[in-house]
């Protein structure tokens, strides 16, 4: 068991971004045994659960004409429209089978109000509202944090680096984690957190 300090945090496991899923990672399945795993060897663990209501601003079918993976323009700045994925109540927004979920101490829904995305487990793409996360890791004495899950270069690496920025010691393990590696985003994901401080395993 690793000092109480140490907390894992598992991102977005979830059937709509694995094979088979509206959203899936290449691979996304394969680091389920890992993550399952590493939540013996840590006092507390946190999973992030992708929550969006059907009518969410960032699925490109709410946007008449757009096309999945091209870009608008929010008031929060350019958001990239997705297919509808991990829509609330769904099978697709339901953990992964294989999960084990019974250990987590905490859920944390994100990405539940229509007009705003959340990639990040601290905070919603305006990187001002705040989902509680930091509130709870604070609470339960945690200064450290190790994540993995889904995906690498987006919910993954957002919450690393507002992690970091919030002063955590923040690790990723990217051999348990996965990427969806949009147009370069894997590259500038991993060059993001590197520059905030954020600490790259395997």
């Amino acid at each position: 068991m690793r000092d109480a300090t140490h907390a894992l945090i598992v991102i977005d496991v979830q059937n709509d971004f694995c094979p088979g899923g509206a959203l899936a990672v290449a691979g996304g399945d394969e680091i389920i045994p890992r993550v399952n795993a590493l939540m013996a060897e840590f006092a507390v663990k946190v999973l992030t659960q992708d929550w969006h209501p059907a009518d969410h601003a960032s699925f490109a079918a709410n946007h008449p004409g757009a096309q999945p993976f091209t870009l608008a323009e929010m008031p929060y700045g350019p958001q990239v429209l997705w297919p509808a994925h991990c829509v609330q109540g769904t099978t697709g927004a339901a953990f992964h089978p294989a999960l084990a979920t019974d250990p987590a101490d905490l859920v944390i829904r994100k990405g539940f109000r229509a007009a705003i995305d959340s990639y990040s487990a601290f905070f919603e793409n305006d990187h001002r509202t705040p989902t509680g996360l930091e509130g709870y890791l604070r609470t339960r004495g945690a200064t450290r944090l190790t994540l993995v899950g889904l995906a690498t270069d987006f919910c993954v690496a957002y919450s690393a680096v507002d992690a970091a920025r919030l002063g955590f010691e923040v690790t990723v393990l990217e051999g348990a984690c996965r990427a969806i590696d949009l147009d370069g985003s894997l590259a500038k994901a991993r060059a993001d957190m590197r520059a905030a401080g954020v600490r790259l395993e395997a």
